[in-house]
Formats: structure tokens, sequence, C-alpha cells
């Protein structure tokens, strides 16, 4: 069978150049100038017969076809990179990195960690943390869990976990001159909020506590950050038992009452649709599907 393929430089430079958007970017990742990459680039249009890129005093742009052309260039250098660390035994070798978000990397994966290391020796675990959706042709990851509905295009989403809302703060704040006992005295105390401060308001509304101002209280960018504030003492949080189960067992953080909000948003395993698992991934995946299901739920009210 008779292939037509351009030559394979002028790919590799053009999916390096479409990668960053930039000659400069695509140089220093391979190790040329930015005229030999400019170069490669122009020798691939005029294979091809069209302009890959718009360039522009100091950005490029890429052109219709470009964008068509890039994520068909990107998926066969991923298929060859995978087969090659297959026959080659390098893919066991490095170490398998998993992005995670910080919060459910530290309260988590890592207490349990040691249970897949005991299992499966042969692997190594990098864990990156990030809150940021994570762009698998750029960065060298593969495997991500992410806390959403689970929608995000051309991505394979294992649902791992829901996330139950409940009120967890630390123990002074059941006692003394304002103790919480019921969700009406959580006017007296301080609310704790993730950068959304969207979920106070919901479980407030769902339950009919009246009279709270839910918007009022501190706001932290990731929930690992929330609840260290409640288990210093510094208000109340909403948290999710994948979050909080060591911290409730250990008693750092105390429940004031059984009060919970379903939602729809859950922990997923994400990693790239038609991208074939090596052993490495499947084996992490399947281990954290277990761990996930041994994880206590919260009953829906």
């Amino acid at each position: 069978m008779h292939y037509q393929i351009p030559p394979l430089n002028g790919l590799r430079a053009f999916e390096a150049a479409g990668r960053h958007l930039s000659f400069k970017e695509a140089a220093r990742e391979l190790f040329v100038t930015p005229g030999a990459v400019s170069q490669q680039i122009k020798l691939l249009e005029g294979h091809l017969g069209t302009s890959l890129f718009r360039r522009g005093n100091r950005t490029i742009e890429m052109t219709e076809a470009g964008r068509a052309l890039l994520p068909v260039v990107r998926e066969a250098f991923q298929n060859i990179s995978d087969a090659v660390e297959r026959l080659s035994g390098q893919g066991a070798a490095r170490p398998l990195t998993a992005s995670v978000l910080p919060s459910f990397a530290i309260k988590w994966l890592v207490p349990r960690l040691g249970r897949f290391r005991e299992r499966h020796p042969e692997f190594d675990v990098r864990i990156s943390t990030a809150t940021q959706l994570v762009d698998f042709a750029r960065e060298e990851v593969d495997l991500a869990i992410r806390y959403g509905l689970g929608t995000w295009p051309g991505l394979r989403c294992d649902r791992m976990m829901t996330g139950e809302l409940f009120p967890v703060c630390s123990s002074k704040l059941l006692k003394g001159d304002h103790p919480i006992r019921e969700p009406a005295d959580l006017r007296h105390h301080t609310l704790l909020h993730n950068d959304s401060r969207r979920e106070w308001p919901l479980w407030l509304r769902v339950h009919g506590v009246p009279g709270i101002d839910a918007s009022r209280g501190p706001s932290f960018s990731d929930d690992g950050l929330v609840l260290q504030a409640a288990i210093e003492g510094q208000g109340v949080a909403l948290a999710r038992t994948a979050l909080v189960e060591e911290d409730l067992r250990r008693g750092r953080l105390r429940r004031p009452f059984k009060l919970s909000v379903p939602s729809d948003l859950a922990y997923y395993i994400v990693v790239p649709e038609g991208r074939p698992d090596t052993p490495k991934i499947a084996a992490f995946r399947d281990w954290l599907l277990e761990e996930a299901h041994r994880t206590p739920h919260e009953e829906r009210p």
C-alpha cells in the first residue's frame, strides 16, 4: 500500500508549532532554530498546496486547514509513541503521571497510595496537582482526576464518586456561647466557601434554613484550604465524604447535624478518547475505582 505522507520533519515542526502557537517555543522543544521550524513548515505547506499558519509580526495563527490537520497529526504521533513505548518496555519504566486536584490528592489519594504500591511495585507513580483541565497533547500526563459533570469533549470519563455536601466544623464550635446544634445556629458562625460560593446558598435553600446570609464569609481557591480553615475553628465548611473521611474518623472535624445535599457533580478518571491503555494506566484506573467503591457514600435525603 502506498501512503501519501508529507515529510515527517515538516509534520513534526507543524505539530509543535501548532501546539504552542509559537515558532520560538516549537524550536526550543525540537532543539533547532525558529528559522528552521519556519522553513520546515513552508516546505510542508508547499507539499500540501495550502497555508497552515497566518504569520503576524510576532504572532502566528492557524488557518482553517491547519486546525483541521493538527489533531490528525497529533493523534498519529501519539499512537506511534505509545506503540514504541509498549514494544521497548520504556512505558513500564517511566512513572505514571496523574494530574489531580490538590484537595483530592491530599485528602483522599495520597493516604491510599501505599496500597497501590503494595499491589503493583513494578509501577512508579508521579502525582501532579492542578485545578485546570489537562491538555494531554501538551503535557506529559497519563491520567487525570477531575470533579464535574463528566462531559469533557474528547475525553473518556469513568465515574468514581459522587459529591454529597454536608456541614463540618471543629469540635470547638459545638460548645461555647453559641453551640451548633441545629441549622439555625449557623447564623452565629462564619460560613467558609470555595471560590464558586454556590454551595452554601444551595444547602440552605434545600433544607429551608431562613435568616442566614449565605454571601458572607471568606472564600478559598481550593477545597483543601476550606477544610483546613474549618479544622482550625475558623468557621463551618461544606464537605464531601471523599475529602473528610479521615478528618471525621480522627475527630479533627465533626458533623453538627446529619443533613446533606446530593449533587450531579462527581469525581471522574479522565484520559483521551482512543488512546490505548498501557498496563500501568489500566492498573491504576482499576485500583482507583476499587478504592472509590470502598469509600463511604452519603445517603440522599
